[in-house]
């Protein structure tokens, strides 16, 4: 069946959060992408992008100091649409847009369920280091399955999933699934669990917003890891790709 089009709409970037121009140079950026669903060409709702802002203003703070950018991306249409994948594109497209902005800066893509698969997706771009992947959404295979979800582009990168057990919406198994698939090819990936939360992880939030500021400031600007991100990192599956997110984590860790 031939591809619906899309109508002509351009992806955009939202204002940038954190770091300015005119304040200092900016030596690294988190580029946000937002929820969305399998199918849909029409224009996305305004609600993902406004739900993934309280995490790119958590990030755009905590690497202030550092130089950080936090931009949230504003999709074309609102699904996936199966092989072409147009947040994955618009992903792509934005990555561009951040190197004609602001240079050859490290770029951490921070998606959350299907934005976590746009940013799994395009992370083979070079401006790409690192990936979070928030309660991804990873389809497995089905009636008519589709090509194995590709672990190539992750070679060099470092890359930190996080889902919660409870996830009803994105299977956790599959997400574990991939990692295990990933890990074959790239050392540098490790998978976090939230035991008895679901797909938004709310009841744990304050300890996932700590784990990604952790991430993305360890990742970007060369800090040191919580020890909990380096032991995941460092242990064999199916340890470092089962790592529990203890109650409490970032009480004591850098503000």
């Amino acid at each position: 069946m031939a591809q619906q089009a899309l109508p002509v709409r351009e992806a955009r970037l939202g204002r940038p959060l954190g770091t300015t121009r005119a304040e200092k140079t900016v030596s690294g950026v988190a580029l946000l992408l937002p929820e969305g669903g399998p199918t849909g060409v029409r224009r996305p709702s305004p609600l993902p992008a406004l739900a993934a802002r309280p995490l790119a203003v958590r990030l755009a703070k905590a690497g202030r100091p550092e130089g950080l950018a936090a931009h949230v991306l504003h999709y074309r249409c609102r699904g996936w649409n199966g092989a072409a994948a147009h947040p994955a594109r618009d992903a792509t497209w934005a990555l561009d847009e951040v190197v004609r902005r602001y240079g050859d800066v490290p770029v951490c893509l921070v998606g959350t369920g299907m934005g976590a698969r746009a940013a799994l997706h395009a992370a083979g771009h070079p401006a790409v280091n690192s990936v979070l992947a928030l309660a991804p959404w990873l389809p497995g295979p089905g009636p008519d399955p589709e090509e194995p979800e590709p672990v190539k582009q992750l070679i060099g990168r470092q890359v930190l999933l996080v889902h919660g057990t409870n996830d009803e919406r994105n299977d956790p198994d599959l997400s574990y699934r991939y990692a295990q698939r990933a890990k074959k090819v790239n050392r540098d990936i490790c998978r976090f669990e939230v035991h008895s939360d679901g797909h938004s992880m709310h009841q744990h939030r304050a300890e996932v917003l700590a784990l990604a500021s952790d991430f993305m400031l360890g990742s970007l600007f060369a800090r040191d890891f919580s020890r909990p991100v380096k032991d995941a990192l460092a242990a064999p599956p199916p340890l470092g790709l089962r790592m529990p997110l203890a109650s409490g984590f970032g009480a004591s860790l850098r503000h």
